[in-house]
């Protein structure tokens, strides 16, 4: 009877593990599905009555500038959780969560190839082989950029999947740098100024979402080691560390969200003069857009400072994870609107 019972208590731990795995892998396919959603019905719906025609092959583009901003946030939010983690004293010695980082550059390359053969066709979506002009690539600033983001996505795999995955920094600050000069063309009034405002605000939003994303699987991974060192009911929940480390990224995010609020506001004043804003953020398909996603940025701001006064229990201070997981949840609804907010006509000037 001694050795019957923990035996069965295992396997029914290992089972309810599987089962818990299955719900998570089930509700990430839902998520990803609905994600998907919006690239590619969000442009009938924001052009609606706007009278804007927007570029063939919009929804599409939209989805694959999604799927490059998404694999741009992976890495870099897993390079920043662990120079966090790094920092905090007494953190558990425990295996870094399974990098992302990898998979990441794969989709990101894929984006991007897609988004250079729509280049390669004059911004047209290609339908036979014979369309792509990859020659003419090189003979243009917006086919070097695509071309730019295709090869930095490859040298990312590669440093993933190195001794140094650190080095993947370099890479995907060269995404990063060419997304910012992709969308100001050297014929905008001011160009160099949107440029530096756009880097800014992708760099802060990769490193705040994907940040948030890497710091919960730390913690996850961190509980797990110390539930099984203390045994099951534990100090799990109440790990100093893993609330010293939501604190340490806590109090970043809060410059993260300034920073990302100052170069959004900027950057859209600078596409809608301040007197023609609100009658463009209903009137238009970049300003509805642009609304929906200020929406969604109120929200993650909402569910951030929900999870900040929880961090400051003294009961349960990771009782701050429930609502930093439902911020990433927004935060990648964010990051799929901006995909689809690159994509559509910009407003007119008036």
């Amino acid at each position: 009877m001694t050795l019957t019972r923990p035996t069965a208590d295992a396997a029914d731990a290992g089972a309810a593990a599987r089962r818990q795995a299955t719900r998570r892998a089930l509700a990430l396919l839902a998520l990803v599905a609905v994600a998907a959603l919006i690239p590619l019905i969000g442009p009938r719906t924001a052009l609606t009555g706007t009278g804007e025609a927007a570029a063939p092959g919009v929804a599409g583009i939209a989805l694959l500038r999604a799927v490059l901003f998404a694999a741009l946030c992976v890495p870099v939010g897993e390079l920043f959780a662990a120079r966090l983690a790094r920092r905090v004293p007494g953190a558990p010695r425990v295996d870094a969560p399974r990098s992302w980082a990898a998979y990441a550059a794969v989709a990101g390359f894929v984006a991007a190839l897609g988004l250079a053969s729509v280049v390669a066709t004059g911004n047209l979506l290609p339908r036979h082989l014979a369309d792509l002009d990859l020659g003419g690539l090189y003979a243009s600033r917006d086919g070097r950029l695509a071309l730019l983001e295709v090869n930095a996505f490859a040298v990312a795999w590669f440093c993933a999947r190195s001794r140094r995955p650190g080095t993947q920094v370099w890479p995907l600050a060269a995404v990063a740098l060419a997304e910012a000069l992709r969308a100001h063309p050297a014929a905008e009034h001011t160009a160099p100024t949107g440029s530096g405002l756009t880097l800014v605000h992708v760099t802060c939003a990769a490193l705040w979402a994907g940040g948030l994303l890497h710091v919960l699987r730390l913690l996850r991974s961190w509980r797990a080691a110390e539930s099984a060192d203390v045994g099951v009911g534990g100090a799990g929940d109440g790990s100093p560390s893993g609330a010293a480390l939501l604190g340490r990224y806590a109090r970043v995010a809060a410059v993260l969200f300034a920073a990302i609020t100052a170069t959004g506001v900027w950057s859209s004043l600078r596409r809608m003069p301040a007197g023609t804003v609100m009658d463009q953020l209903t009137t238009t398909a970049y300003g509805r857009t642009l609304l929906a996603k200020v929406l969604l940025v109120a929200a993650v701001a909402v569910l951030a400072l929900c999870a900040r006064l929880r961090l400051r229990s003294a009961r349960d201070p990771l009782g701050a994870c429930s609502p930093a997981r439902a911020e990433v949840v927004v935060l990648g609804a964010v990051v799929v609107v901006s995909g689809l907010l690159t994509a559509l006509p910009l407003p007119i000037r008036w």
